[in-house]
Order: C-alpha cells, then structure tokens, then sequence
C-alpha cells in the first residue's frame, strides 16, 4: 500500500514509545514492593470537579447529545470569553472563540487556515513535537531555532527576526511552555509580534498551561496585546479534562468563518457532552478547586525542582508554570555510564522503576543531553521518585 509523503514525514511520538515500554514493564512490578512510578506523561491526576461530572450527567440523562454548531455552544463560547475578563482584564468577545475538539484540533484549523504548501513556521528548540506535526501537516515546515537557558527556553525577537526568510509565514510559541514549563516575558512577546506584524506574518501562541501560571509577570495572555494574535487553549490541563477532548482558539474576526467552514467539513463540531459539561468549569466552585489545584501543582515544583538539582539532574530554569521539569541529565548519564537522555530514560525505568521522557521528541538543540519530569502526579509519587533515583545517582 503506497503511503502520503505527509504520513510518512511524521515523526513517531517518542514519548508514546517510552510510555509503551514503561507500561509493559509496570505491568510486570505492579505487585512488587517497588511498582513503576510515572513521571512521563503530562497529565494532570485529578479529573473534573464535582459539578463538571455532574453537569455532564445531566447532558446524558436529558438528551443534550445532538450536533451543535461547529464554533461550540454559544453559552460555552460566551463563560470563556467572561473568564477572560475576570481572569486576565482582556476583552475577547465571544464571537472570536471557537470551541473545538482539544487544542490540538485547534491547531489543526489553525495551520490549515493558514499555511500554504512550503510556507514555513519559526519554533523554538526544545518545543513540543506535535505542534510541529499540525505544520507539516498543513504541507508547511517547521524551522526551530535553538534557544537556551539564558532565553528560558523561548524565542527572542532578534532571533526571529534574523531567521525570517523568503518563505516564512508566522511564529509558533508556546507560553508557558512544554517540555521546559517556562514562559516568554509579555515584553520580548511584544517585540517578537512587532516582527511578525512588520513582515506580513501570523502569531500564533499556544496557551494551553496559562491559567496554570505561578508568576505574575509571565501569567498574561497574549491577547492583551494584539487581536490579531490567535490564542490556542484547552480544558485538558487548569481544567482537569484531558480525555474529554475540548479546547478552544481566539481568533481574529475575519478568520472565524474560516475556521467555521473547516471545523464544519472536519469535525462537525466538538462532543455536545463534553460542551455542556464544561459550562460548569467557570462556577465559583469549580474555579475555587482549580485554584486549590494550582497551587498544589506549585507546591510540587518547588518541592521537586530542588531535590533533582541536588541530584545533579540540574534544571537550569525554574519552571513559572505548568508542570514539567527540564532537567540536564549529562552529569547523570556519565555516573551511569549511559550515552545521553534516551538511554538514561531505559537505564532509570528499569533499575529504579521511574518513567521519564528522554529530549528527543522536543527538538535537536543540546536535547540528548535533556530529559522531561512531569510533577502532575502526586506528591507522594514525586518523594518516592527522588528516593529512587537518589538510590542510583548518589
């Protein structure tokens, strides 16, 4: 069977490979006194709150099931447009919000909309894979541009600007990010969107982990600056929702009926469940969990950041949201006498039963020397992860 060249430039998910051979391998110790703990997928362990469940009940048992219209249930679109009122003071009508199937639907439209064949994306380096996926999807390339430390991990206006060519199209960010939990300051955000608005371009950033942000400084939309910034969020992350399979984007007016009309022919709409459901995210209640959500999510990383450093898995910029760790493993690898992150991976899943996520899904620059630490498990899963891998390390 002849396969699509666009299939065939897919990567495979590498983090998916690993959580393979970690399952497989947990499955065998899951009775032992020492069963796998699982650092390396990045999913929040709580689920939806109360009223969410109950919300999505009700849906079920009155018949709230049919299609509805592909931009989402307009209440849905108009409580998102009031959190970003109360949230961040930012006015987005709720006429620019489509609801969609995840953010990674989102992204999907986003790129189709947007990307022509050959037209190409700046990204950092380390950046999340599939983000890269949806643009080469879409028949455009993915051009990352090695970041560091000193950056936090994130792009500089002067680097766009000096990588933009001839076929560029737009920026793709991510803020805070996955895998480094880092954010861009709102003023190089400001100057990197500058950039692109000067050369004819599109800004497009992924805010899926902003309402998971512990820094006021960095926990501003990018919608505060531009309306012609499109925003990609989701209710799998502050939300607690990952396997409901609902996001949204912010779009500019002149695009909705773009995206409408692809959402329409691809999706049909999003799960009139999952819709209703949500509704019941923005109560005082549920917003006052969350809330209690986030700050345990912070107390993690400050609990964790610290114990990897004093291992020597040195995270070189403390993360200001989400929940991932972007730890150095070099030292590490050479105490184990491992080549870099993808070995050190195996090496640690099966001599202290830890699952993490070697760099190289994130991107080429220094990643083998990388690996990611999810801190969305809990705490007590966290201590006993530190205690193993200091068993080897120290």
């Amino acid at each position: 069977m002849h396969i699509a060249s666009r299939a065939q430039k897919i990567e495979p998910f590498y983090v998916m490979e690993v959580a393979k051979a970690a399952a497989a391998l947990g499955r065998e110790v899951a009775h032992t006194d020492a069963p796998m703990v699982f650092l390396n997928i990045g999913e929040p362990d709580f689920t939806a709150p109360p009223l969410v469940q109950a919300a999505a009940e009700h849906a079920v048992r009155t018949g709230q099931s049919q299609y509805t219209q592909a931009t989402g249930l307009e209440p849905l679109r108009e409580r998102i447009s009031a959190w970003y009122a109360s949230r961040f003071g930012v006015d987005v009508p709720a006429r620019r919000i489509v609801v969609t199937a995840g953010a990674s639907a989102a992204l999907h439209l986003a790129c189709l909309a947007l990307i022509e064949s050959g037209d190409e994306i700046l990204m950092p380096d380390p950046s999340y894979p599939c983000n890269r996926h949806f643009v080469s999807a879409a028949e455009g390339q993915a051009v990352l541009i090695p970041t560091t430390a000193e950056e936090r991990f994130q792009l500089s206006a002067a680097k766009v600007e000096a990588a933009w060519g001839s076929r560029t199209r737009g920026v793709l960010l991510a803020s805070p990010s996955n895998p480094t939990g880092t954010s861009i300051h709102p003023d190089e955000l400001r100057r990197i969107h500058q950039v692109v608005q000067a050369k004819g371009g599109i800004t497009l950033v992924d805010e899926i982990y902003l309402a998971l942000s512990f820094d006021a400084q960095f926990g501003q939309t990018a919608l505060a600056l531009d309306d012609n910034i499109i925003s990609i969020n989701s209710f799998s992350k502050y939300f607690n929702m990952t396997g409901w399979r609902l996001g949204w984007m912010v779009v500019p007016d002149t695009l909705v009926p773009v995206i409408e009309r692809l959402a329409q022919n691809l999706f049909i709409c999003p799960s009139t469940i999952a819709q209703h459901a949500a509704l019941a995210c923005f109560e005082s209640e549920s917003i006052a969990l969350y809330e209690q959500r986030r700050n345990e999510f912070k107390a993690r990383r400050d609990y964790f950041i610290p114990a990897l450093n004093a291992m020597g898995l040195t995270v070189p910029v403390m993360p200001d949201g989400a929940f991932y760790a972007w730890a150095d493993c070099s030292a590490a690898c050479a105490k184990l006498g491992v080549k870099d992150s993808w070995d050190f991976a195996y090496e640690v899943m099966h001599r202290a039963h830890v699952a993490v996520t070697p760099g190289r899904d994130f991107g080429t620059a220094q990643t083998a020397n990388f690996v990611r630490f999810s801190t969305a498990s809990s705490m007590a899963q966290l201590q006993e992860a530190v205690t193993r891998l200091r068993s080897i390390l120290i």
